[in-house]
């Protein structure tokens, strides 16, 4: 019964990586340098015919040669031009207006599930599997280890976080929310470190939205406090009467600004780290290009271990960069449902 729990959870990670490895369309470039780059890229899922790649892949070429930029066959092969033909395993039709957000096709706009999507979906069930047993072990202080290791997170964040900024009372009525947000970016945030998966929190996408919920939490939760009038009468502090439009205005940009840094901070942080891994292994095929394939091998053990030793210093801001959007996200709402803050 002790394994249940943490075989549950791999079951969770392998289904998804197998999941997405099997549905993604594969991203392709001249250059297995830029290759590698691609794997930063959101994949769509498609419904997979073998000979669909091998059909559509000429058009592609022969698109960036009418260009004359190898630039261009990047741009096309990473927006899924070698896989024009193939249909998205689910998508939603989009109205025009939103086009930005999806992909055209023959029937119009659409909105094509990824493989990120696939990885918030899997992080939001190894928070129920993970943290299933944590209730239980409070009560009656019996639990398998991973449950005892979880308890210990989730009382952190309760009594370190959440408590200081908000007050035992106050805390005990949002904490729900905000262990949610912490344990649902600490697992996508670790899921991307395994191989064969992709990071959520690396798209501008999804760390938009989380910073969306950030900031309707900021919103609603200081209405339903305050009041709907008094909230936004709130925002600005005691001053002169001639400076109170100028001052609801910096305040009101400032109540976007704060989740705008929280989505691009996380964004950037998971990002960058993973470029640093990739520029690692780029070297090993950048120095096999340019000085022969003897060159790229003896210089594949350094690159490798470089890529290592970020990968594990990624293993710490994966859980540090979670902390921070979680505790900023505390002082956030904890402002907003206190006028005085």
């Amino acid at each position: 019964m002790n394994l249940l729990r943490p075989l549950l959870a791999l079951a969770v990670i392998a289904a998804a990586i197998l999941f997405t490895g099997n549905f993604s369309e594969h991203h392709s470039h001249e250059s297995p340098f830029q290759q590698l780059y691609l794997h930063l890229m959101p994949a769509r899922l498609v419904q997979h015919v073998e000979g669909a790649e091998e059909h559509a892949a000429p058009s592609a070429h022969e698109a960036a040669a009418e260009h004359g930029a190898a630039d261009a066959h990047g741009a096309a092969d990473a927006h899924g031009g070698g896989h024009a033909d193939a249909a998205s395993l689910v998508a939603l039709p989009l109205p025009a207006a939103l086009a930005f957000f999806g992909r055209e096709t023959d029937h119009g706009y659409e909105l094509a599930m990824t493989n990120l999507q696939v990885f918030q979906i899997a992080a939001v069930l190894l928070i129920f599997v993970l943290m299933s047993g944590i209730p239980g072990y409070l009560r009656t202080g019996r639990g398998d280890w991973l449950t005892k290791l979880f308890a210990g997170f989730a009382m952190y964040v309760r009594d370190e976080m959440v408590v200081p900024v908000m007050g035992r009372h106050t805390a005990n009525k949002y904490l729900p929310y905000f262990l949610s947000v912490f344990f649902f970016i600490l697992f996508m945030n670790l899921m991307g470190l395994v191989p064969g998966s992709a990071t959520a929190t690396a798209s501008i996408f999804v760390t938009g939205a989380l910073a969306a919920t950030t900031l309707l939490s900021m919103v609603l939760c200081g209405m339903v406090v305050q009041g709907p009038v008094a909230f936004w009468k709130n925002l600005v502090p005691h001053v002169p009467l001639a400076l109170w439009p100028l001052m609801f205005v910096v305040e009101l940009l400032g109540l976007f600004v704060k989740p705008f840094a929280l989505m691009i901070r996380l964004f950037a942080n998971m990002t960058g780290g993973h470029l640093v891994v990739l520029s690692f292994m780029g070297l090993i095929f950048f120095f096999a290009n340019s000085m022969g394939a003897g060159v790229g091998y003896a210089s594949s053990p350094v690159a490798v271990g470089f890529a290592v030793f970020i990968m594990i210093i990624e293993s710490f801001v994966a859980l540090l960069q979670a902390y921070i959007f979680t505790q900023l996200t505390i002082i956030f709402v904890n402002g907003s449902i206190h006028a005085e803050h």
